[in-house]
């Protein structure tokens, strides 16, 4: 059912993205789970994990607030404000102590009640221009 996936995002993001809470992971992300977005693919929970790792060490206040959440079959869509202090190295950029503020979607497909493919947009030339890495001529 549909709107048993509603808490189940809302779970993941709150607990696992907002407080690094990664054990609930095993309860929320199928084992065959597939992450996507342009510049990577990453297979099981132990990469997500490992994804979310680095950017808690990168931005040890991030935070992940649920702009919009629809639900349709066995997929949800999440529209989302990311923030953070760049307090740590992020993809070799060392920490510029600056806030970061950036948009991003979030398409999730489930299987048993569980998230097991993913595909993810992040605005990271609005966040690398917030850096000072990036900016328009």
């Amino acid at each position: 059912m549909s709107e048993t996936h509603k808490p189940i995002i809302r779970r993941f993001i709150e607990e696992a993205i907002n407080k690094g809470n990664f054990s609930v992971l095993d309860e929320v992300i199928h084992p065959d789970y597939t992450y996507r977005s342009p510049d990577q693919e990453l297979q099981g929970i132990e990469s997500l994990k490992g994804l979310f790792t680095a950017y808690r060490v990168a931005f040890p206040n991030l935070n992940m607030q649920i702009d919009d959440l629809i639900i349709d079959g066995d997929k949800t869509v999440t529209c989302f404000t990311l923030t953070g202090l760049h307090d740590g190295d992020l993809m070799g950029i060392a920490a510029t102590g600056k806030q970061v503020k950036v948009n991003g979607m979030i398409l999730s497909r489930f299987e048993d009640d569980k998230i097991i493919e993913e595909w993810e947009i992040l605005d990271q030339f609005t966040m690398f221009q917030q850096l000072g890495i990036v900016s328009l001529p």
